[in-house]
């Protein structure tokens, strides 16, 4: 498989058609040092975009690797998908997500977001992070308070892309 959209999308669509797969794409994607992981990270994302229920009974698998994945083309959808899980959690529709999300998916995925926030990430990670971080910190408020100080510590030396959402974030935060 290469990095084209019809190839994902192909691919995506195998796990959707034949969801007991899902379990061989996590052992993929968790085999972090093997650029394959990147692929498999990059099915999972339009699998999630897709129907994000299909990850829930693989939640403890996703949250407690998450940290391992360090190739920068498997972070990418990696905080992507975590995004998809807070956006859902908050979601003002009652869905699945609000019933099997535990604290501890919660814990692992903010520890996920602020890693990526803090080491040398690109844009992309960084981006989803806070977004996740912004929509965790309106359950847990130390969040927030953590968010603004990476925020403002970096803001000088980043990209005008993570200045954007920064700006963004931190306006949500003092609403």
């Amino acid at each position: 498989m290469n990095h084209t959209r019809d190839k994902r999308l192909k691919y995506a669509n195998l796990i959707l058609d034949t969801p007991e797969l899902l379990p061989n794409l996590l052992d993929i994607l968790f085999d972090v040092d093997d650029k394959t992981s990147c692929r498999a990270a990059w099915v999972l994302e339009f699998v999630c975009a897709d129907n994000l229920e299909l990850l829930l009974p693989y939640l403890d698998v996703f949250t407690e690797n998450i940290n391992k994945v360090h190739l920068d083309p498997a972070v990418r959808p990696i905080a992507k998908i975590c995004e998809y899980l807070a956006k859902a959690y908050f979601s003002k529709t009652a869905n699945k997500v609000q019933l099997t999300l535990t604290n501890k998916h919660k814990e692992l995925i903010v520890e996920t977001c602020f890693d990526y926030m803090i080491n040398d990430e690109k844009i992309a990670p960084k981006a989803y992070s806070m977004n996740t971080l912004f929509l965790f910190g309106n359950e847990f408020d130390w969040i927030h308070l953590e968010l603004i100080t990476i925020i403002e510590r970096d803001y000088q030396i980043q990209s005008s892309g993570f200045k954007a959402r920064a700006r963004q974030i931190l306006k949500k935060i003092k609403k």
